[in-house]
């Protein structure tokens, strides 16, 4: 039969049934909506958690870390050279942290076409005096216009200009839960000790929140200059340089790659960040199949209704094959009403899945701990409206494939002998 015969006839049995019909309906309408809202939600959250790793995380670290000398006496000793010597306690070599001809490494890492920026910087290990008090803290010397651009510094100084660190002599910007134990404001003069006893005073140009407490407890920033003085090194002195590449993908070979060729400790985004990708993987894999079942859900409400339908609908079916419609034209003509409730619910669903979706970001998302986020994280992805709206045509295709199956075998002869 003709497919507009076929769609008419559905249309027919659709209407008959409108509350039914109706119901099944809502319920994909309500499945996608929940599917498209949840999946946004998520993949806010999992971007605003990715930013904040972004914005503090470079793609590739270099620095030379403390390690203990794999090069033992023992093992140079012509007399043990064929023993297998058993070291403990063995000490951390005389390696320092400075990265050893930093200025040359700069400039080569500034001509790679990958990289697209770079930060430098140093890590001090000091004591903050307060009284007869000293909490123990880190000072961060950094360029504040490379670490703006890369990471978003100034997002998170809360208090005060980032680029007075550079423009004001010896001063320094203090984590927010530093600040509260030092009790300090704006303008104030601070103390702190390094750890070879050398005092230097510090005045306070800002106030610094990244959103995670601990780190605010012990964090502080100040300029490269200012940090070199405060350890009384030569102004080459790097401890850590930062790199941002163009493709993020290539964080790993490259991190590997300049490791060999600057002899350099390397660590990547990946490896830094490893817990948080499994995290985003999780939250991400539970909002797909929560949505599927949901979806899954409304299938059985479709398959239940069609069950319904064929059921009351045994003569008008009977009366189909008998005028001439064969078995496949009946299935068609059930598969095609399972469809049209995909379709209508599945179209209903994604709308009130961008409206609900858009009425979550208006929310507002208020919290110290975050200071660069006003409202609830959404994403607009189209590939959850097209992976929501696929999802509803199939599960209601399956749904309606085993009424109609069954709804073109039924014997007309059997059915109108029966009345």
């Amino acid at each position: 039969m003709s497919l507009p015969l076929i769609v008419r006839i559905a249309k027919s049995l659709l209407l008959a049934r409108w509350k039914q019909t109706l119901v099944a309906a809502i319920g994909v309408t309500f499945s996608i909506t929940m599917f498209i809202a949840l999946l946004s939600f998520m993949a806010g959250l999992n971007d605003l958690l990715d930013g904040l790793m972004m914005n503090r995380t470079a793609h590739v670290r270099l620095y030379n870390d403390i390690k203990p000398n794999t090069h033992q006496p023992v093992n140079i000793s012509s007399e043990f050279k064929n023993g297998y010597n058993f070291i403990r306690s063995i000490k951390s070599g005389s390696s320092r942290q400075e990265i050893y001809n930093s200025g040359a490494i700069i400039q080569t890492l500034k001509k790679d076409n990958r990289v697209k920026g770079i930060a430098p910087k140093i890590t001090a290990p000091v004591f903050f005096n307060d009284g007869a008090v000293d909490i123990t803290g880190i000072i961060n010397g950094i360029d504040v216009q490379e670490e703006n651009t890369l990471f978003h510094f100034g997002d998170y100084v809360i208090n005060g200009n980032p680029l007075d660190i550079k423009n004001v002599p010896n001063s320094i910007i203090l984590g927010s839960g530093l600040a509260t134990k030092l009790l300090v404001n704006i303008g104030d003069v601070i103390q702190v000790t390094t750890v070879n006893q050398e005092r230097f005073t510090l005045k306070v140009v800002g106030f610094y929140q990244s959103g995670l407490q601990a780190l605010d407890k012990v964090q502080s920033y100040a300029s490269i200059v200012t940090a070199q003085k405060i350890l009384g090194k030569p102004n080459n002195y790097i401890t850590d340089i930062q790199i941002k590449l163009h493709d993020i993908n290539q964080a790993s070979p490259l991190a590997i790659e300049y490791a060999q060729l600057f002899q350099v400790d390397t660590e990547d985004f990946k490896t830094a960040n490893s817990q948080y990708e499994t995290g985003s993987f999780i939250r991400t894999l539970i909002s797909y199949l929560v949505g599927i079942v949901l979806l899954i859900v409304a299938g059985f409400g479709i398959y239940n209704i069609l069950n319904m339908m064929i059921y009351e609908k045994m003569d008008s079916i009977a009366i189909l094959k008998a005028t001439g419609f064969s078995g496949s034209d009946v299935n068609n003509i059930f598969i095609v009403i399972a469809l049209s409730i995909g379709i209508f619910g599945g179209a209903l669903g994604l709308i009130f899945g961008f409206l609900l979706s858009l009425a979550i970001d208006q929310i507002p998302f208020v919290t110290s701990a975050l200071p660069t986020i006003k409202t609830y994280p959404i994403n607009y992805d189209p590939v959850f409206y097209i992976i929501g709206s696929t999802f509803s045509l199939v599960t209601t295709y399956f749904a309606g494939w085993a009424p109609a199956r069954k709804a073109s075998k039924i014997d007309p002869v059997i059915i109108i002998r029966g009345k």
